[in-house]
């Protein structure tokens, strides 16, 4: 793949693109692969790094929202059920089944929820992933080892996907670059360049040297997420469009939920949703849904929703965690399109595509799952807009860099797909590489350096955040491992010491925002 420093020469010396995107999250990116396999000039643009934001902080799962089907949006959950298969034929290293268990606690919950999860399979068509059908008591605390069974009445079993969410984004950039589109992380756009009221591209910035670009583009794309608005300010809009709402996660130890099975739970005290999922190892529990006032690059979880995740953990799964049990605490943040006010659990989770007069196009709202369908209606736009030559969109059958069907046992090392035999040469080449970044955690060494030569990683926080998912799965071992990680990292990257130690203290900013303290 190019160097940074080839990337940052191609910026200078193209004339003009055909579509450039700002926004490296999964709408960016989505929209960035579907508008580069349709044979145009394709270039996204990252203020941070790919997935820092929204994107790497969601539940994991692939899904078509059991919520909204109670909601009545039943176009909403067919979509989203007919995307959620195509991710996981898309990507079977990155995207599997997942057997959820509902635990019931009254009577009548058992038929509703049982008619409800078959009305959810029967949805899904001929893209299912398994039958639902009800369980008695016994057979859910089989399924749900640890589950709270006073008054368990039973329990209703369905089928859901889960994926890892920050490797699924790096997977989207390198199939952006296998389709010769071109992506560079730590470049921002600082404004928008306007000819006879029209945009015609965007001023950027390099963030790690202050180098500056005139990038041209027939079509410019808004596909920023929770800073949606900050772009749309730059064309003269300073509307309100976005609610702005808060999930907060445990990450537990696997004791809390023993086995391969998740749980959810359809209706807490005060009516939201909560699952706890086997991830990579750990129990992730979550999310809350708490509106906040302004969006920031890296949320901290509110006292209210410590409170709340800690009372429904010991609500359901027997008790209490301790602090050093809690092995990482992390916020995301969702771009809601208001639509009438209101709750931010009943608001759209729907996607939207402004255009402005200018030809700005925003696309905001939506989900992971519906990343594709959302690039694909985005392009389809912007072709419209620019004058594009009109092409059909490829991406529904288009498989993602690293597809295979023989995937590792190992989550950790799934995640590479047909990468990985390459990804393992690096040890056989330098039998050191092989060490583990630390005891409590599955990366190696060679992880580091992959990262750093094969997926555009800059910083430790990269690659401890996203590249691996250290630092979400236990925020203390990913700080004991930090200064390992970013002396190999500088060396990779060319960097002195005065630099790698930087790098070492903005991590340490960070992840201490990921160490659980208790406050009772």
């Amino acid at each position: 793949m190019s160097s940074r420093e080839e990337i940052l020469r191609k910026l200078g010396e193209q004339t003009e693109w055909d579509v450039l995107v700002i926004g490296g999250g999964a709408t960016g990116l989505g929209a960035a692969v579907e508008a580069a396999s349709r044979g145009y000039r394709t270039l996204l643009i990252e203020r941070a790094d790919f997935a820092k934001g929204t994107s790497s902080r969601s539940t994991k799962l692939v899904h078509g929202g059991v919520r909204y089907l109670e909601q009545m949006n039943v176009t909403l959950v067919m979509d989203a059920l007919r995307e959620r298969g195509l991710m996981l034929e898309n990507a079977p290293h990155l995207a599997h089944d997942l057997s959820f268990v509902v635990p019931v606690y009254d009577l009548l919950g058992l038929p509703y929820y049982g008619f409800g999860l078959k009305l959810y399979e029967w949805l899904s068509g001929e893209l299912s992933l398994g039958p639902s059908h009800m369980l008695s008591s016994k057979e859910t605390q089989a399924m749900l080892p640890g589950v709270r069974p006073e008054g368990l009445r039973g329990g209703v079993l369905y089928h859901d996907g889960q994926f890892d969410d920050a490797r699924y984004a790096i997977a989207l950039l390198r199939t952006l670059q296998d389709l010769h589109g071109t992506a560079i992380n730590y470049v921002e756009a600082t404004g928008l360049i306007e000819h006879n009221g029209k945009v015609i591209g965007v001023h950027a910035r390099d963030c790690e040297n202050n180098a500056r670009f005139e990038l041209r583009a027939k079509a410019v794309i808004n596909a920023t997420g929770v800073f949606t608005e900050q772009v749309l300010a730059m064309d003269g809009d300073r509307e309100t469009l976005l609610s702005v709402s808060q999930g907060t996660h445990f990450v537990l130890p696997p004791s809390f939920l023993p086995g391969q099975n998740a749980m959810m739970i359809p209706k807490t005290s005060d009516g939201r949703v909560l699952f706890a999922i086997p991830w990579h190892g750990a129990t992730v529990v979550g999310t809350t849904d708490e509106a906040v006032r302004q969006a920031s690059t890296e949320p901290r979880a509110m006292e209210s929703e410590r409170s709340f995740l800690l009372e429904h953990i010991r609500k359901y799964l027997g008790r209490r965690p301790k602090q050093e049990e809690v092995l990482s605490i992390w916020s995301g943040l969702r771009p809601l399109v208001r639509k009438g006010g209101g709750a931010t659990s009943k608001l759209s989770r729907d996607h939207t595509i402004l255009v402005r007069p200018s030809g700005l196009i925003t696309v905001t709202g939506g989900k992971w799952t519906t990343y594709r369908r959302m690039g694909e209606d985005t392009i389809n736009r912007a072709a419209e807009v620019a004058g594009l030559a009109k092409e059909p969109s490829r991406t529904r059958s288009l498989r993602l860099h690293g597809w295979t069907s023989e995937v590792a046992a190992v989550e950790s090392e799934r995640v590479y797909g047909a990468d990985l035999p390459l990804l393992e040469k690096l040890s056989q080449e330098d039998p050191a590489l092989n060490d583990l970044l630390h005891p409590q955690l599955p990366y190696r060494l060679r992880e580091v350096v992959w990262a750093a030569r094969q997926e555009m990683a800059r910083t430790t926080e990269d690659v401890l955040a996203r590249r691996t998912r250290a630092l979400f799965l236990n925020a203390r071992a990913a700080i004991e491992a930090a200064p390992r990680v970013a002396d190999l990292l500088a060396r990779e990257l060319g960097r002195d010491e005065e630099a790698a130690i930087s790098d070492l203290e903005s991590f340490y900013a960070i992840a201490r925002g990921y160490v659980y303290e208790d406050r009772a």
